[in-house]
């Protein structure tokens, strides 16, 4: 028994010490060299597997002489034969590594490069003059422009509300309000042509009707942790328990100064809850919403149409209010009109789709949107930060870089809101002193790589909820500030694909943003020479 343990021994030194892995690889072999090497280790192979095939029936024959012996030697047997077959295993799975085949983890060398070939944001080198000459080229005109912009639309959408206002039927429909402007052209980021203007129209429900929520964030709510940051909205008829002309008969006598009679009979008779609800619960879906929404904006158009003179067509049939003015003169202006329920009397509002949203087939989760306590927040940090600051040129960079990448490698899961989030939390978490104008380069490697960091981690959090940084000045309602803060990245955590997808788009767009900064960066013939910064070079 001794003898082929002894044996055994020798044979796992033997494959242990012609282990390629032993000893470090070096790229110092010819062709044919790599050949002759293969093939001695297939015969190695060879003969170590018929001398496994020989210790193994030796083990068994010791194994049978052994059966009469004490109970303690058997299982000592046992336990020695098990062990050679783990070992034996082990060497087996590990000779697979001759053959390299899987791509190692992405790690940072000593050069800020991955493994994988991609660099790190902390490795890009930044030339300040062409980024100050950029933004310049760039974005200087869209301060203009976005306050003739502002006003068109702003004079349009009102015209547009007025006429959906008077389509709705008071009884049969939802209650327009008026809309709230939010997203880049209202924050002053724009960053690329032509422009686009995001527009939030809330609406209500119609008496004897109102919205009851059922938060992710509340205790008694059960909503699955993918989908925090939504909520379900219920459709409530207010009945006997909410008004006394509804609980008693009253008689021919008196009136409720609150409600028809007839309310109850006719809402009931058209279905109200049918048209705007899911089937067989009270819920409110986004697909019937979305239905009835872009109906009534084509109905509404129609009543005005006579009074433009552009073009105006849904862009986007998936998503409701998407739309496209085009006028005679080949320019066009992008309208995002989104209808949102308001939460109670705050200027919290859930909307039918989120910019963030990867996957969500549910039809009745609407997404939380907190973006005009965005737009404070972005407002009041600005009161705080040096004149001139480069928080505003940072936002614009990254995204005019996101949507060139988009357009050479095709769409991801990356949005604009997950760059302005990124810029929300540095704003919070660095001192104003540092957003100086000159200090450019410095922040736009700081927003990149902050950016990185969280696409590793599958890990980017609402800038607003359960977020204690946020000044109590932007009065967030408490229900959302003492909330768990939503990763927005959560959902990439089961979608690889997609979560892949928007890595490859990501570090692609670090690649190529030297590039694409340059190219579309005007150079002037008076041969101005613009100081290289080191990548080492941090603040």
């Amino acid at each position: 028994m001794q003898g082929a343990i002894a044996r055994v021994c020798v044979v796992i030194a033997a494959a242990i010490l012609n282990h390629p892995l032993l000893f470090p690889t070096e790229n110092t072999t010819t062709p044919e060299q790599d050949d002759a090497l293969l093939a001695r280790m297939r015969e190695h192979q060879e003969n170590l597997e018929a001398e496994q095939k020989r210790l193994e029936q030796e083990i068994y024959k010791t194994e049978k002489a052994l059966i009469s012996d004490e109970d303690s030697e058997s299982y000592s047997c046992y336990f020695w034969s098990a062990l050679c077959l783990v070992i034996f295993f082990t060497i087996e799975v590990c000779r697979q590594d001759i053959v390299p085949a899987e791509i190692p983890d992405p790690v940072e060398d000593e050069d800020g490069y991955f493994s994988t070939g991609y660099p790190s944001a902390n490795a890009i080198t930044l030339d300040k003059g062409v980024l100050n000459n950029f933004c310049k080229t760039r974005f200087h005109s869209f301060a203009h422009e976005n306050g003739r912009v502002q006003e068109f639309v702003e004079g349009f959408a009102d015209d547009l509300l007025e006429a959906l206002k008077s389509v709705c039927d008071g009884e049969a429909d939802m209650e327009v309000e008026d809309f709230v402007g939010i997203g880049s052209m209202f924050e002053s980021w724009r960053a690329c042509k032509p422009p686009a203007c995001d527009l939030i129209v809330p609406f209500t429900a119609p008496q004897p009707y109102r919205f009851q929520f059922d938060v992710w964030c509340d205790s008694v709510t059960d909503i699955p942790l993918d989908l925090q940051g939504c909520v379900r909205i219920k459709l409530i008829q207010q009945n006997g328990k909410n008004c006394l002309c509804g609980a008693a008969d009253l008689g021919d006598d008196m009136l409720c100064l609150l409600h028809n009679r007839n309310d109850f009979e006719k809402t009931d008779e058209q279905g109200f809850e049918e048209h705007f609800c899911v089937k067989d619960n009270a819920y409110l879906s986004k697909a019937q919403i979305m239905r009835w929404f872009q109906i009534s904006v084509t109905k509404a158009w129609q009543h005005i149409s006579h009074k433009y003179e552009f073009e105006l067509a849904f862009q986007n049939l998936d998503v409701p209010g998407a739309l496209k003015i085009r006028f005679r003169s080949g320019k066009t202006v992008t309208l995002n009109v989104t209808p949102a329920v308001q939460f109670e009397n705050t200027d919290a509002y859930f909307i039918s789709h989120f910019p963030t949203e990867t996957s969500n087939p549910s039809d009745t989760h609407w997404h939380l949107s907190l973006t005009v306590y965005e737009r404070n927040l972005l407002k009041h940090l600005a009161q705080k930060l040096p004149t001139n600051s480069c928080h505003i040129h940072c936002l614009q960079i990254v995204s005019f870089l996101h949507k060139k990448q988009t357009a050479l490698t095709g769409k991801s899961a990356l949005t604009n809101y997950h760059i302005k989030t990124g810029v929300l939390h540095l704003l919070l978490s660095k001192p104003p002193s540092v957003w100086q104008k000159q200090n450019l380069d410095h922040r736009l490697r700081d927003l990149l790589s902050f950016l990185q960091k969280s696409l590793e981690e599958k890990r980017l959090y609402h800038a607003i909820v359960g977020n204690p940084h946020v000044p109590v000045e932007i009065q967030i309602p408490e229900l959302f500030r003492s909330a768990e803060p939503i990763n927005l990245f959560r959902p990439l955590v089961l979608q690889r694909q997609v979560y892949a997808k928007m890595v490859d788009h990501f570090q692609e767009m670090i690649t190529n943003s030297s590039v694409l900064v340059q190219e579309y960066t005007p150079h002037f013939p008076n041969g101005h020479m613009h100081h290289k910064l080191s990548s080492a070079t941090h603040m």
